[in-house]
């Protein structure tokens, strides 16, 4: 339900478009997301091996290597260093997202999403209201830890209870005990924190989101002359911040109305409202307990598995 209109979410667009002309952007990423996890079981299910390996790194047609930089950024801290076609594949996936911007990992190819995208949207049936704050910027200093952490121990720490490496190699050779991770994320994102887990925690995510600064690729808003204010994008976007910068830029580009809406008051006073923050001592304190906790958590699991 979109709080400021009180209909439901998507409401407007469907009725001028009909379901699939407004979910067509959702069904893609769904098709790219399911077909990216089909390659990679089509070998061993089926044995037709198109895609070898995970989303850590995987050969295709025994001819393209893709690696993921920050798998091979901790691998390199703790000591070894990538062969040629690990380095070839890191070049080849540092080129694609820093033309195509980091979030369309995010989006379009990593298989959690559809799982914060299933709690968020459960969390909107059911109407469940409040939600934990936690600042942002946390996943950075989560994405740091892990890095220190591999440094200082020699272990790619991160990977031992990375939900989006156990969830994909889960689907490929069995998921055992890592549903637990899965559903711990789900679970968190249902009912602790409105998508809490992608745009707050996820270091994979802050990662990401560093190289798609670099992008030459930015969201945009133009068409905003046809927007009718209906605010859904805030409500539905899991990245509601990177919404603000193209409705300014519209906004400054477009000739001043005549007449304002109620609606259109309401964008306005939501683009002039800064992103809500909690008090820089709360933040503190955050940042504080959850790098303890994660320190905690990584080097019991080293102790666990014997490293």
């Amino acid at each position: 339900m979109n709080a400021s209109t009180g209909t439901r979410v998507g409401h407007d667009a469907v009725a001028a478009k009909g379901w699939l002309g407004a979910s067509k952007w959702l069904l893609l990423r769904r098709l790219t997301q399911f077909g990216i996890l089909a390659l990679f079981l089509a070998g061993p299910l089926a044995g037709v091996w198109i895609v070898k390996g995970n989303l850590a790194y995987s050969y295709t047609l025994d001819i393209l290597p893709l690696t993921d930089p920050y798998v091979a950024l901790q691998s390199l801290l703790t000591g070894h260093l990538p062969e040629t076609l690990g380095l070839v594949g890191i070049a080849i996936i540092l080129g694609l997202y820093l033309l195509v911007g980091g979030r369309a990992y995010c989006s379009w190819v990593c298989p959690v999403n559809v799982v914060t995208d299933t709690a968020g949207w459960l969390r909107r049936r059911l109407g469940i209201k409040g939600s934990a704050h936690i600042a942002r910027e946390t996943r950075y200093w989560i994405l740091a830890m892990t890095l220190l952490g591999s440094a200082v121990t020699g272990v790619v720490l991160w990977e031992l209870i990375n939900p989006v490496s156990m969830l994909h190699r889960g689907l490929i050779f069995g998921l055992g005990a890592a549903w637990m991770i899965v559903l711990a994320v789900f679970l968190f994102d249902l009912f602790v924190m409105s998508r809490g887990w992608c745009g707050h925690l996820c270091p994979v995510g802050a990662f990401y989101g560093l190289i798609g600064r670099f992008s030459p690729l930015r969201v945009s808003a133009a068409k905003r002359a046809a927007c009718n204010d209906c605010m859904d994008c805030f409500e539905v976007c899991p990245e509601p911040q990177v919404i603000r910068p193209a409705l300014k830029a519209a906004a400054r580009a477009a000739p001043p109305a005549a007449s304002a809406s109620p609606a259109r008051a309401r964008v306005d006073d939501r683009l002039q409202l800064p992103e809500p923050a909690a008090p820089a001592s709360q933040r503190v304190r955050i940042w504080t307990r959850i790098s303890i906790l994660t320190w905690l958590a990584l080097f019991a699991l080293e102790f666990v598995y014997g490293f």
